[in-house]
């Protein structure tokens, strides 16, 4: 298949999806094509069968905002017409799916199936906002698969959006041979003392992943258990999370390493992983961690229970009880057995129900699924916009 991926190119488990999603498929033989601003984060290294189209946005001084749906459409019409795309896979479903169907109809003699994704915020945040609402669930009804990376987001999206479109749920995946445990000692000394302990946090430090709760989460374990903090990302409570640390008085074991392209590589070495967010609607970042063997303590809310099994494979308290969490963490590092059994069940369950090698052919099935459906042929007035997207 020659399969289209439209995802935003930042930091993000949509955009770690999508890009891990198009590399293994290319591995499967089919002809990828990413559009997007940027590359994403996650597309690293050469593949034959992969290629990237830029989407370039004019800035007029008509334009307050430049418009990246409009532009983005046009860049889907550039490359159907050329590649004769049989998928568009868009991640996200505002503006992505808007786009999608936009250039579906500026092409009519050139049709595409969409499947959309839904990954949690398109639908909790950006979509449930009174502005976007009905674009939302226009795009999803007029895509002709829909898929969402949980249960809990499928329910949402349906109670949300009273939607018609059959949900597919098909869930969030790691490579395991990737994410792996590592027994490196050089690796871990850069990060951490041998008497010490190594917890990670990994985020975009918006407010709902409660960064501050993860500091002072470490501030009550390290008061048992000598121990580092290492925070991953960038965000707009990153400042607040560095001052918080000063004032608790870790400011020396708190370190704040920014954006890594090789997350993995410091999760294999870690020994607890903290993701106290306000929702999360899959946790991809506690599924990477899992890969690793590292127990994840989180929230019980969203997604997250059918990635973390509590007192399985991790531990999930209430939202905002930093006591609860700073307990169950003591208590999991102060007990070697504990923390080994953990540890092992961590990793099964990512090997086990999130592999790459079982996940990708889902999606390979649902593809082929959707393009054995009927397609009703784009309709409508499209001459003008057509010919405003070719002269630019």
């Amino acid at each position: 298949m020659k399969i289209g991926i439209i995802c935003y190119p930042t930091l993000g488990g949509s955009g770690a999806i999508a890009a891990n999603l198009g590399l293994n498929l290319a591995c499967l033989g089919h002809d990828i094509h990413f559009i997007s601003y940027g590359i994403p984060f996650r597309l690293e290294g050469y593949h034959e069968r992969v290629r990237y189209h830029a989407v370039e946005v004019s800035s007029y001084p008509l334009f307050k905002y430049p418009p990246y749906d409009m532009a983005l459409a046009c860049k889907i019409m550039e490359v159907q017409e050329k590649e004769d795309l049989d998928i568009l896979h868009v991640h996200y479903a505002i503006p992505h799916a808007i786009s999608a169907y936009l250039a579906r109809q500026m092409l009519p003699d050139h049709p595409v199936k969409v499947v959309t994704t839904l990954h949690g915020t398109d639908i909790t945040l950006v979509g449930n906002e009174r502005s976007y609402f009905e674009a939302t669930r226009f795009g999803i009804e007029q895509s002709h698969g829909v898929t969402s990376v949980s249960q809990y987001l499928r329910n949402a999206t349906e109670s949300i959006f009273k939607t018609k479109r059959e949900i597919r749920v098909i869930p969030n995946f790691v490579n395991p041979d990737r994410l792996c445990p590592s027994n490196d000692p050089e690796l871990r000394r850069r990060y951490a003392r041998d008497d010490e302990k190594l917890i990670v946090h990994t985020s975009n430090f918006r407010p709902v992943k409660r960064v501050l709760d993860a500091v002072k989460i470490f501030a009550q374990i390290h008061e048992r258990v000598p121990s580092r903090f290492l925070l991953l990302g960038d965000g707009p409570d990153l400042p607040k999370a560095s001052n918080l640390a000063q004032e608790l008085g870790i400011a020396d074991q708190v370190v704040f390493l920014g954006q890594q392209s090789e997350v993995g590589r410091i999760l294999s070495v870690s020994d607890l992983f903290l993701l106290p967010t306000d929702t999360e609607s899959f946790g991809l970042a506690a599924l990477e961690a899992m890969s690793c063997g590292v127990p994840v303590i989180a929230t019980k809310t969203g997604g997250i229970p059918e990635v973390v099994s509590d007192e399985v494979d991790g531990f999930l308290c209430q939202v905002g009880d930093v006591d609860c969490m700073s307990q169950k963490g003591i208590s999991l590092l102060l007990d070697p057995t504990k923390h080994r059994d953990f540890s092992a069940r961590a990793r099964l369950k990512a090997t086990d129900q999130f592999n790459c090698r079982d996940i990708t052919p889902l999606y390979e099935a649902y593809y082929e699924e959707v393009l054995a459906q009927p397609s009703a042929p784009a309709t409508g007035p499209v001459s003008f916009i057509e010919s405003e997207c070719k002269s630019g």
